[in-house]
Formats: C-alpha cells, sequence, structure tokens
C-alpha cells in the first residue's frame, strides 16, 4: 500500500515505523528537516520537506498515486485542508486525519465528502483519556483492551504469588473457575522475553501475563493471577494539558481529583472548567507541595504533561512519598522501557496507545480492531470471518485444523453480535453488544460472521493471518 503521512512528531513517527515494518511504500512531509532526517536515517522511507496542506508539496509526495492520506501534523486547519486537498485534487482513497478541537471532532457535516472529506477523525488525546479510564476501572492491570464493542476484555497484569494460578500450570486454571466461566492465557511475558503458553506453562511470580475472557467474566479470571484491588477513590493528576483536562473530566464526580498545573493561566482555565476537581497553580516536582496535598494518601499519581522528564521525576517522587501506584505518560519509548517495572508502575506511550486506531484502516481484509501491544511489538486483531468452506481457509473448520502460524494463534470468538441500549462504554453515546464469547479451543469450529480475536506475538506474521481469513474464489 502506498501511504503518506503528514507530521514528522511522535504519533507520525509511530505510524511511520510500524507502517514501513509491513513492507508498505511511505512517504512522510514535514516542515522540520531534522526530525525527517532522523527518520529517514531509521526507517526505508521517504521524505519531503514543506508545508503539508500546500498541493505542490503534496504533488511532491506521490499524493496522486497514493492509497491512504494519514494527516497527524500538530495543526487541526493543516490537517483538514490536506484531507480536502487529498480528496478533490489527488482522488485519494482514504483519509484520516488528527483533530484536537471538538468542534471539528462532534460535526459529520464538516468531515463530509462534500466539505473537508475525513474518512476518519482520530484524537490521539481522547483515545488516551479512555484509555487510562480502564486503567483507573482496573488497578491490578498494566493494560486493558476491548474487542467486539466490549463483550470481549483483554487484560495484561502483573502475576503475583498469593494468585490461585501463580506457580502452576495453566491447566490448573480450569479446576478453579466455575462451569459457567471461561478464559484464556493470550501470551505471557517474562523478563522481556515471549512465551508461547501451553496447558503445561507454569506461572511465574512477576510474569507479565495477558489474560482473556467475557466481559463480565474477566475479574473472575483475573484473580487467578493475583489478589484484586480495592477501587481507585483518590488521584492525583499532574499537568492540566490537553490529556490532563480530559482525565480530570473524565473522573470528575467519581473519584476525589487534585490537579497540578504549573502554567497560572492554563490552572486558571481548568479551574473555570471543572466543577469538583481541586486545581492547584504548582510544580507536580515540588516534594513540599506533594506533601502538603497528602500524596501519601493517594491510591493513584497521573503525570500527565507534556514533558517526559517532568513526568518520570514527578512520577517517580510520588512514588517514593508513599502514593500506592504511579502512572506516567512517557513519549520517548527507550524511557518508558526504562522505567516501567521500576519505581513507575506504569509506563504510556501517547503514540502507541493510539496508534491501533489507525491501523484498523490500514489493515487488510475486514479488520474491525487493532491494539498495540508492549508499545508495539505484539498486536491482538479482531477480524470478521467472511465465506464458506469453499472460499475460505478458515470457515467452516475447527480452531485446531487451522494452517500453524509460528507467532501468532486464535484466542477468542464473538458470535452472533448484536447491540444493546442503556450503556455507555467508556464514552458517551457507545452502545455495549450482545454475542456469545467463545473461547478458542481446538474444536471450536469458525463461522461466517464471527469476531475472531488473533493475538500475534511477533507482528511479522500479521499478513499472514490476514491472508488466513480473506475470501477467494481460489480456495474451491
Amino acid at each position: 500500500m502506498r501511504i503518506v503521512i503528514l507530521g514528522a512528531g511522535q504519533v507520525g513517527a509511530s505510524v511511520a515505523e510500524s507502517l514501513v515494518s509491513e513492507n508498505n511504500d511511505i512517504t512522510v512531509v514535514d516542515s522540520d528537516q531534522e526530525r525527517l532526517a532522523f527518520l529517514q536515517d531509521r526507517l526505508d522511507l521517504r521524505t519531503v520537506i514543506g508545508n503539508a496542506s500546500c498541493p505542490s508539496v503534496l504533488a511532491n509526495a506521490g499524493l496522486q498515486d497514493a492509497d491512504l492520506l494519514i494527516a497527524v501534523t500538530q495543526s487541526d486547519e493543516t490537517n483538514l485542508v490536506a484531507c480536502k486537498v487529498a480528496h478533490s485534487i489527488f482522488n485519494v482513497p482514504a483519509r484520516i486525519a488528527r483533530l484536537r478541537a471538538r468542534d471539528f471532532l462532534e460535526s459529520e457535516t464538516l468531515l463530509a465528502p462534500e466539505n473537508f472529506a475525513v474518512d476518519y477523525a482520530l484524537c490521539p488525546e481522547q483515545v488516551i483519556t479512555e484509555y487510562i479510564a480502564r486503567l483507573i476501572d482496573f488497578p491490578e492491570a498494566l493494560q486493558v483492551l476491548s474487542f467486539a464493542g466490549g463483550r470481549l476484555a483483554l487484560v495484561g497484569l502483573r502475576a503475583y504469588a498469593g494468585g490461585l494460578l501463580v506457580g502452576s500450570p495453566i491447566s490448573e486454571m480450569r479446576n478453579h473457575l466455575p462451569p459457567e466461566i471461561d478464559g484464556r492465557i493470550a501470551a505471557i511475558y517474562r523478563h522481556g522475553g515471549a512465551i508461547t503458553p501451553t496447558g503445561e506453562t507454569i506461572i511465574a511470580d512477576g510474569d507479565e501475563v495477558f489474560v482473556l475472557a467475557a466481559d463480565e467474566h474477566i475479574r473472575t479470571v483475573m484473580r487467578e493471577l493475583r489478589r484484586s484491588m480495592e477501587p481507585v477513590r483518590r488521584v492525583m493528576i499532574a499537568g492540566g494539558g490537553n490529556i490532563g483536562h480530559r482525565v480530570a473530566q473524565a473522573l470528575e464526580g467519581k473519584c476525589e481529583v487534585k490537579l497540578i498545573e504549573v502554567d497560572r493561566r492554563r490552572a486558571e482555565f481548568v479551574a473555570n472548567s471543572l466543577k469538583s476537581v481541586l486545581v492547584l497553580n504548582g510544580d507536580a516536582t515540588d516534594e513540599e507541595l506533594l506533601q502538603q496535598e497528602g500524596i501519601e494518601e493517594m491510591e493513584l499519581f497521573l503525570a500527565l504533561s507534556n514533558a517526559d522528564e517532568d513526568n518520570i521525576m514527578g512520577a517517580s517522587l510520588a512514588k517514593r512519598m508513599g502514593c500506592q501506584r504511579v502512572v506516567a505518560l512517557i513519549n520517548r519509548r527507550a524511557y518508558a522501557e526504562l522505567v516501567q517495572g521500576g519505581p513507575i508502575d506504569i509506563a504510556i506511550s501517547p503514540a502507541q496507545v493510539s496508534i491501533g486506531t489507525l491501523l484498523t484502516y490500514v489493515r487488510h481484509g475486514d479488520v474491525v480492531q487493532v491494539h498495540s501491544l508492549r508499545r508495539g511489538a505484539a498486536e491482538a486483531l479482531e477480524i470478521v470471518a467472511h465465506g464458506d468452506k469453499k472460499n475460505s481457509r478458515a470457515v467452516g473448520r475447527c480452531v485446531g485444523e487451522l494452517p500453524v502460524i509460528h507467532g501468532a494463534f486464535i484466542a477468542a470468538i464473538v458470535r452472533d453480535l448484536g447491540e444493546t441500549d442503556d450503556f455507555n462504554f467508556f464514552r458517551l453515546g457507545a452502545k455495549k453488544q450482545t454475542g456469545r464469547v467463545l473461547i478458542a479451543h481446538k474444536d471450536v469450529v469458525i463461522e461466517t460472521g464471527d469476531h475472531v480475536v488473533v493475538f500475534c506475538i511477533d507482528k511479522k506474521v500479521v499478513k499472514q493471518v490476514e491472508k488466513l481469513f480473506e475470501v477467494g474464489f481460489h480456495f474451491f
């Protein structure tokens, strides 16, 4: 696929890195020559210097031959104009824009083909806010992801002594669970390396384990690996920028929230927009301030400023001063990998959290959801199966009969998916899905219309997984 990416910042660079590894033809446009040179030294791609909304620059980037435009510059206006130009002048089939302003995000009319022609609007700040909200709902977890509109949950957590299954083979999990509850250990990471789980694999204290189960059963399955934690009631947020502000709004009325913002004007703006959140003008790395505000009584500290170093320092200090759990937003992947598991419980990479949404629009076949795992090292895909036994390699066959793809396996299936009202799943207006959740044991037969969740420990095999679910007459 030929893809033009506008913007070489954190999001653009992460998207480029992920898509280049899948043998796509990538061109990146940015006005910053140093950023482009850095990308070109590391990745096999083409770069173009210039204004990303200028038609001549886009033509130089080869937009006339592109299959997809991903406009992720820092400017909403630039991204919107680029999508309009791509549609009207270059006839690009698919266009994605990064947008921050709610006026644009909430207007279907403005984004329609006859106006700015945006096929999909991505708001990384909102994606990260929802991601953090899930972590607060599951205080034991390192990562919480959902599939099939919330019917299926995938949770990454650290196994600790005291969990029912820790120190025992995975096959014993069935003996601990009630007959009506089924779950699966989807992956295990030990000392930084991936282990493909089998029934004989023994869970060790300290393993990072991904468990999969129906949404209503996931907490029961999680107790196999560690004791449940009390719900989060007291939260301190460092940083009142776009993300910190959104998270505070999401938590308002649910928790006791304190927010620290170093810029006085921004602090006043945030304070005026929130009713029950205490907003403090100060430095979140100030030990005296944290002590005055009772950091030792906080159950969660969220370092969400725009500066990696401040987030690392603030979170580390909060942990040392007695905060139960600390989370830091860290853009540089090297920093995130370095600090997580030390004083910082969870290091969140904004680009990696939001990239899964973009990947959904790049994948071949009917891929409806992509989640990036372990900062891009692995992926979980939700694919809709189509066809029948004559024209599909997967449909009409038992999971145990499918071709073996080393580094990937089918983890679960959601069948007869449908919507139900009266449910707010992490964001206003979302609807939870109904349907049967089937853990993918070897004798489970894949049917057309099934939503199949595939866990790819090795990202290099994603194309093989997509090919497995393709429908074609050559399968007769």
